[in-house]
């Protein structure tokens, strides 16, 4: 359970309602930009929100929360009784509106049955699918292998693709096992292409072979190479990627041991509880662990040990955001509001 307001009387009386009465284990967040990562990490089964904070709407946050999770319940509260309030949320497919003060048996009542519908919902089927792009074998797995098991443990649908077999680096044939090892662990669908490993094109055909996995799989997250890499395959896969996932809410790019110093991370997740799966992952690429000094264990757990003095936890893994749901949210918020001022005023006039 997430409960989320700017006022710190309703945050604690809300959380304790629901601690001591329903017995939920509850996180309790004043800062509505900081709910997006909380609800990411800690998975809960429903989203108790105020509908107007400062920085971000609850009706923003319930957009962003239903792009990503659309089984994730969501409770929008509110002190300011109006028939607008109300279609706003509902329009936002807003799974309850409360009016403050909220009586504690009906917040416990209304909870109670949305959390059971909740997991009912996202036990049918994941909840989003998550899409992670490389040019070669092993490419997602050093960058993103943590997230990726974090996906997996909450019952995201994953994908890989995989760009070329990575023939200059060992045997096609052997990389194909590796990767195909790599993905069974995850629970992931493996899409692996034959692109010339050194001469992948940042043009056609490698955008016409994202564009057809995005269409097929239709990913909410997006992750891929950055454009500071010295590799050039990396380079190309990351300028492709841009053009055939210019529809996708939230596109985010990985460190790979090429990174330049010219990589710069906005957001840092957390891996904690997820590094020995990562391990696991890097382990099925037997056949560079033994020319690859990046791949030792102790290597991949001082990276993500130093990239955690930005971030929460004690391994982090970082990314660079292109574009991030919660941008939009805020960005559709702000031209919804403008439109409806500007039909106000004209109504007036």
């Amino acid at each position: 359970m997430v409960v989320i307001d700017d006022d710190p009387d309703v945050l604690s009386y809300t959380a304790t309602v629901l601690r001591k009465r329903a017995g939920c284990e509850v996180v309790a967040l004043g800062d509505p930009a900081e709910a997006p990562d909380l609800v990411t990490r800690f998975d809960p089964d429903v989203v108790v929100t105020d509908i107007q904070m400062p920085g971000m709407t609850g009706l923003e946050l319930l957009a962003l929360l239903r792009s990503r999770s659309p089984a994730l319940a969501v409770v929008v509260m509110t002190a300011h009784v109006s028939v607008d309030y109300a279609v706003a949320a509902l329009r936002q497919q807003a799974d309850e509106f409360l009016t403050k003060p909220v009586p504690g048996a009906d917040l416990v009542d209304v909870v109670q049955r949305l959390a059971l519908r909740s997991r009912a919902a996202r036990s049918a089927s994941p909840r989003q699918v998550v899409l992670a792009i490389g040019a070669h074998p092993d490419d997602v797995e050093i960058g993103v292998g943590g997230i990726l098991s974090a996906h997996h443990a909450a019952g995201d649908a994953l994908v890989l693709l995989t760009l070329s077999h990575g023939a200059r680096g060992g045997a096609a044939a052997d990389r194909q096992h590796e990767s195909l090892a790599a993905a069974e662990q995850l629970g992931a669908r493996l899409f692996l292409e034959d692109l010339t490993d050194t001469e992948i094109p940042g043009a056609e055909p490698t955008v016409g072979i994202i564009e057809r996995v995005v269409a097929e799989v239709e990913p909410g997250i997006v992750y891929t190479h950055s454009h500071h890499d010295r590799h050039q395959d990396h380079r190309a896969v990351h300028d492709a990627t841009m053009v055939a996932t210019r529809r996708v809410r939230t596109v985010a790019c990985y460190q790979s041991p090429s990174a330049t110093v010219d990589f710069r991370p906005s957001r840092f997740v957390p891996i904690d509880g997820f590094t020995d799966a990562k391990l696991a992952l890097l382990d099925c690429f037997a056949t560079q662990s033994g020319i690859r000094g990046y791949l030792a264990p102790d290597f991949v757990l001082a990276t993500a040990r130093y990239w955690s003095r930005f971030g929460e936890g004690t391994s982090v893994e970082p990314l660079e955001i292109v574009r991030d749901a919660v941008e939009v949210a805020r960005a559709e918020g702000s031209q919804a509001t403008g439109a409806s001022r500007r039909a106000e005023l004209e109504d007036r006039g």
